[in-house]
């Protein structure tokens, strides 16, 4: 047996060093549907306003370069599959199909992969429980990886979204609804129960798992024809010449995610997690609608935080619609906004009551009738989620508002925000505020910022142009920036 092994491991090895040497890394092609959905997932702007932080250099436990990209022979690779194929009832093969997303993942895409290792622990054991709980195997964690990035608001070109990536008739099927103002192929607790119905449906029709995921990509239908085409065969990799294109690279990405999440500290890869998933959270039951802006106005927490903790609203709203719809905040504010909920109800506007009176008709609400619209000049560093929480609105709308069709602006760039007017006002005095507060503060290299009550990381990168969150984390490594004391100096940017 222990022979055997050995020539295995020797034949795959050869194979993929024949592999090798037509350069495997091309064999991804730009255009590739699996390579262009991660680009499109994370040029959502999604993780713009995340904030992510880095800890390589206290995890790095292999002594690698900070930006060192470590390379392995083909017999390394194999091993480590045949390592993981053993505790797994997938198919857990190394071939040059594989070796190509291997590489996009360990190479092309090192940052992205950063960041789903930094996310992991936010979403993982939610699907884990829900797997466990349907006898399914824990590796299945790892497809809405390949399918939205982990990212909840993640939308297709076909329509597809959430993490698990539904269409709306399949997502219809297993009780996801869809409204004008939420979508709970969003909610991470219903569309993960979903899915995993969903795959063990198709599983049971099968009885392959590879097949399965096949299946969840291109459709049961496309998965008999290829059965069909190819003559009854019954596995993926001799059906796979038969399936739709996307469906060809679908199970090799879901296999190559299996072995770079179990080994990305070999590959000089860590863990960037964002702040916000740094909060510990709680949700509430709410007895009537409410804004996001309402919120974010009483419990100053910016609405893409709120956003990113409650991925299931649409419209930045959440509606009465009868039953105990839940809002998640941050334990450290939920006390405040129990005390003084029936305060934050009363903040409803007139535009608020008329968006309930559309919810209860089941019509959309138009920013028509919104008042004038702010004319904003596009600044450098600008993004549209931080114009978006300035003026109290969601990115969706600016982008309506100004037939844009992606999330790219251009300096000097004119955006008609058609907010709120007193926030609109508000806004305009706090601007004036900030530039009477905000009075550079050179010292040396770097221009500096003091520390004051209420102070937040996001606060203070939007009253200093062209910066982010990521910039003022790298430039004050020797400063815990997750609990800011009065009075500490960060340091903003460079000046020399």
């Amino acid at each position: 047996m222990k022979f055997k092994l050995l020539g295995i491991l020797f034949f795959i090895a050869t194979i993929n060093c024949v592999a090798q040497t037509k350069d495997t890394s091309k064999i991804i092609l730009d255009d590739d549907p699996v390579l262009a959905a991660i680009d499109s997932m994370m040029a959502s702007g999604y993780f713009e306003s995340l904030g992510f932080n880095d800890n390589a250099e206290e995890l790095n436990m292999n002594g690698y370069a900070k930006d060192s990209v470590p390379v392995f022979d083909s017999l390394t690779y194999a091993k480590r599959f045949e390592a993981l194929n053993a505790n797994s009832p997938f198919s857990i093969v190394y071939n040059s199909r594989i070796s190509g997303y291997v590489n996009l993942y360990a190479k092309r895409r090192r940052k992205t992969t950063a960041k789903m290792l930094g996310l992991a622990p936010l979403y993982f054991p939610i699907f884990e429980e829900t797997l466990d709980k349907y006898d399914m195997p824990l590796e299945l964690k790892y497809l809405a990886i390949v399918e939205s990035a982990l990212n909840p608001k993640a939308k297709s070109r076909v329509g597809a979204a959430g993490l698990w990536q539904f269409m709306y008739r399949t997502g219809k099927m297993f009780d996801l609804e869809v409204t004008s103002y939420y979508d709970e192929r969003s909610d991470v607790y219903k569309s993960t129960d979903a899915a995993c119905r969903y795959l063990k449906k198709l599983h049971k029709m099968y009885d392959d798992w590879d097949l399965a995921l096949a299946a969840y990509n291109c459709g049961p239908g496309n998965v008999n024809k290829a059965i069909r085409r190819s003559g009854g065969k019954r596995s993926y990799w001799e059906i796979r010449d038969y399936l739709p294109r996307e469906t060809r690279g679908y199970v090799p990405a879901f296999l190559a995610v299996n072995y770079i999440m179990a080994y990305a500290s070999e590959h000089n890869i860590y863990p960037k997690t964002p702040d916000i998933s740094c909060f510990k959270v709680d949700t509430v039951a709410l007895s009537d609608h409410l804004s996001f802006a309402q919120i974010s106005e009483y419990l100053d927490i910016p609405i893409e935080y709120i956003e990113f903790l409650n991925p299931t609203y649409k419209q930045n709203f959440i509606p009465n619609t009868g039953e105990a719809n839940t809002l998640c905040l941050p334990v450290e504010k939920m006390g405040l906004f129990l005390t003084n909920e029936a305060k934050i109800y009363a903040l409803k506007t007139d535009k608020d009551r008329k968006d309930s009176i559309a919810f209860a008709q089941n019509k959309p609400v138009s920013p028509t009738n919104r008042g004038n619209a702010v004319v904003y000049r596009v600044r450098s560093g600008d993004v549209l989620g931080s114009i978006a929480n300035r003026y109290h609105c969601r990115v969706s709308q600016i982008k309506d508002w100004n037939n844009l069709y992606s999330d790219r602006l251009r300096i000097g760039q004119k955006l008609y925000i058609y907010a709120k007017p007193s926030y609109a006002v508000q806004n305009k005095k706090k601007a004036k505020v900030n530039a009477q507060k905000v009075q550079p503060k050179y010292n040396g290299k770097y221009l500096y910022h003091t520390v004051k009550s209420g102070d937040n990381l996001w606060d203070i990168a939007n009253k200093y142009n062209g910066t982010s969150i990521e910039q003022i984390q790298k430039l004050n490594k020797d400063i815990d920036i997750k609990k800011l004391k009065l009075g500490t100096k960060l340091r903003i940017k460079s000046v020399g």
